[in-house]
């Protein structure tokens, strides 16, 4: 068997070397891969971590996705939308606090309401927000499922003509049988697994940079799979990935399949991450707001194990309750400001920098269309000197959590 470290300097790897890396348990090892994936970072993407501030606009969704807390049957939630004026504002504010990008969540809608209603949003979003420290205006990430390429194109066009877009659309998984396990048949509007694939080049093909991702620790899911995810994810040449462990919801309807305890869970999905950093090397990983559901410091781990973007929530603290994948949602009862006033800090504990008023796109999205890449990533002082001293970047291991158990108008609308 090839040594550890050995394997962990390879930059082409095996299913068998991938399937070892995500099984690591002994704690040295992990830390191996850790120190590799987070190192790989930082000589490719840079020590600069970026914001995407994200609006949770409406929990209204057409589909029934069983593992989803906001899914069409839950009869328990309080369904409500932001108007065009909250999100717009969410944005600006955003923009004021020197975030370089937004990320405009929803429920899953194809009608044309809302598909009006988006293209509206984003085209005041580029005309509100420039500024001398964002003289090009803010960078959009979408995360708004399925539509037609059409749809994309409209969205895409809104934008204007910079390279400001992208769009976050997770397969969820790569294997059929489980993608089917997750979506209740019969119904034409449901999710598809050959319309996801579909849809997924439709993006491309519209101009988006590409985003995908899946879940960990799915019930029935194997280390084969999630390195079955890896090799999708390297198929379809993604831009950017937004993964994250699979956490129970009381709204959903897969309580009685559970789910993996939380600290074996976290650490798989770290793992994940960083083989995923090792694995597709320059694209953009999303520290995900669920591996706080597992541990306080769940999202600073995630930046250990190799990620550079995080996504803080600026949803009106009003609606954020109402709009819960899965149970244990962190955050959920903070203000825009109290996240930011903590966030920083927490992102130089782990010897990284924020990226204030930059896009932060994903230096594979530019290498794939042959635009001009940044120049080499310059690193902080703070940076050079961790890695002439440190051997490993210290992490504050709080102990993993164990209970994870059609108006456009009006945020105060809560019909169901």
């Amino acid at each position: 068997m090839t040594p550890l470290a050995v394997l962990l300097r390879q930059e082409a790897f095996a299913d068998a070397d991938i399937i070892r890396l995500l099984g690591l348990t002994d704690p040295s090892d992990c830390e191996r891969l850790r120190r590799a994936a987070y190192d790989l970072t930082t000589g490719i993407i840079g020590d600069k971590v970026h914001y995407r501030g994200i609006v949770e606009f409406s929990n209204r969704c057409t589909l029934n996705c069983r593992y989803c807390g906001i899914r069409r049957d839950n009869p328990t939630l309080d369904r409500y939308q932001l108007s065009m004026a909250e999100i717009v504002e969410s944005a600006v504010w955003a923009a004021e606090n020197r975030y370089g990008s937004v990320c405009l969540q929803a429920g899953e809608r194809r009608d044309w309401p809302f598909i009006d209603f988006v293209t509206e949003c984003i085209r005041l979003i580029r005309a509100r927000i420039v500024s001398a420290t964002q003289p090009d205006g803010a960078s959009i990430t979408l995360s708004l499922g399925e539509q037609t390429l059409d749809t994309y194109r409209r969205w895409r066009e809104a934008a204007g003509g910079a390279d400001c877009m992208r769009y976050l659309l997770r397969m969820e998984t790569s294997n059929p049988a489980l993608f089917a396990h997750l979506h209740p048949g019969g119904f034409a509007h449901e999710k598809g697994y050959a319309a996801r694939i579909q849809a997924l080049e439709n993006l491309r093909t519209a101009g988006f940079q590409v985003g995908t991702g899946g879940m960990i620790g799915l019930p029935g899911q194997t280390l084969a799979d999630l390195c079955a995810d890896l090799r999708f994810y390297q198929r379809i040449d993604a831009d950017m990935l937004g993964m994250g462990p699979y956490i129970l919801s009381q709204g959903a309807d897969m309580g009685a399949e559970g789910m993996m305890e939380p600290a074996p869970l976290l650490q798989r999905a770290l793992n994940m991450l960083a083989v995923a950093r090792l694995v597709l090397r320059d694209v953009n990983i999303a520290a995900a707001t669920a591996l706080q559901a597992l541990a306080a410091d769940g999202r600073e781990r995630g930046i250990a194990y190799g990620c550079n973007i995080v996504m803080p929530n600026i949803t009106p603290r009003a609606v954020r309750k109402a709009y819960q994948l899965y149970d244990n949602k962190p955050c959920i009862d903070d203000q825009p400001t109290d996240c930011s006033a903590c966030l920083e800090g927490r992102i130089r504990s782990m010897g990284r920098r924020v990226g204030w008023d930059e896009w932060g796109c994903s230096r594979h999205f530019r290498r794939r269309l042959g635009l001009a890449l940044p120049d080499r990533p310059s690193l902080s002082a703070e940076t050079q000197a961790a890695k002439s001293v440190h051997v490993g970047i210290p992490l504050r291991r709080g102990p993993a959590r164990t209970d994870p158990a059609a108006d456009l108008t009006s945020a105060t609308d809560r019909s169901r």
